[in-house]
């Protein structure tokens, strides 16, 4: 066995202090998300958020500079565990239409348990600085790769045609994704129903780019 593949082998090992900062940022997103989700942004304070994680305000503030910063990573942090849903939908087999209707359905099982956090979310995008937005619009980019690659395929396939706007419609899809996330946190939609208006909103925007 050469030496690089050993070295490749290894997996990557935390001393103590590291392991222990992990756990201490694991337990303040939880908390936190936990929070957010009773109380929204405005109302869920620090001093809240760590007594519900089982320690000190200078705990979190030494993971995170402040509130605003702690929602962006309870944001983050919920999308990409999101990103494995988004994925194995866009794998499945069929048409382009069907991939991508089976990725926004991936996604809406992920988020259909946490719409309270979800509503908060919402609520708060309207009144956050425009450089924490610029901040949650780069976090949604590995969910756009995803539907990009599933239109990429379709343009190779002969499927779309070759002068699909690949990075427009994946951006498109993905707004639709999240205009729709609003029926199910404030008009009740399961995720069914989400997922058939999603098929009819893609069905529409995939209209003009079908092969002929």
């Amino acid at each position: 066995m050469s030496e690089s593949h050993t070295l490749a082998a290894e997996p990557v090992r935390m001393n103590r202090r590291q392991a222990a900062k992990v756990r201490t940022r694991e337990k303040v997103l939880e908390a936190a998300s936990q929070l957010f989700a009773e109380r929204g942004y405005d109302a869920a304070t620090i001093r809240d958020i760590a007594k519900a994680a089982g320690m000190s305000t200078g705990a979190v503030f030494a993971n995170f500079q402040d509130k605003a910063e702690l929602f962006e990573a309870v944001f983050t942090d919920r999308l990409s565990r999101s990103l494995e849903q988004f994925q194995a939908g866009a794998a499945s087999k069929g048409s382009v239409r069907d991939r991508l209707v089976a990725s926004l359905s991936g996604g809406y099982h992920a988020m259909i348990d946490q719409l309270p956090l979800i509503q908060a979310v919402i609520a708060r995008s309207w009144f956050q600085p425009t450089e924490a937005d610029q901040r949650t619009r780069g976090a949604v980019g590995a969910q756009i790769d995803v539907l990009a690659n599933v239109l990429r395929d379709g343009v190779g396939s002969g499927e779309l045609g070759q002068d699909t706007d690949v990075p427009l419609i994946s951006r498109l899809v993905w707004e639709l994704y999240l205009s729709n996330v609003r029926y199910a946190a404030y008009d009740g939609w399961d995720v069914k129903a989400l997922t058939e208006h999603a098929g009819k909103q893609i069905d529409v925007l995939l209209a003009g780019s079908l092969a002929r």
